[in-house]
């Protein structure tokens, strides 16, 4: 057992949440799409909104293909992302 298993384990544990519903490579693919194409502190903050978007019921495999293709296509600098209604 890996330091990543023993760590989701335990954290799932203290969640009270099942580790068979957690895909750990997604996530952390996830994460470097959002850190390498973004910023580096989004990863965290989208790894978490995703979290909060399963808790609400979407599908964990569709959110994060969402996300991950808004991560790899993002402008270089930003400034051609529309503002948010």
């Amino acid at each position: 057992m890996t330091t990543m298993d023993r760590w989701v384990a335990a954290a799932c544990a203290e969640l009270d949440l099942d580790p068979a519903d957690l895909d750990v490579p997604q996530v952390l693919d996830l994460a470097r799409d959002v850190a390498h194409n973004v910023l580096r502190p989004g990863a965290p903050v989208t790894a978490y909104l995703l979290g909060v978007a399963v808790g609400r019921g979407a599908d964990p495999v569709v959110a994060a293909a969402g996300l991950a293709s808004l991560a790899q296509n993002w402008p270089p600098d930003g400034s051609d992302v529309p503002e948010p209604a």
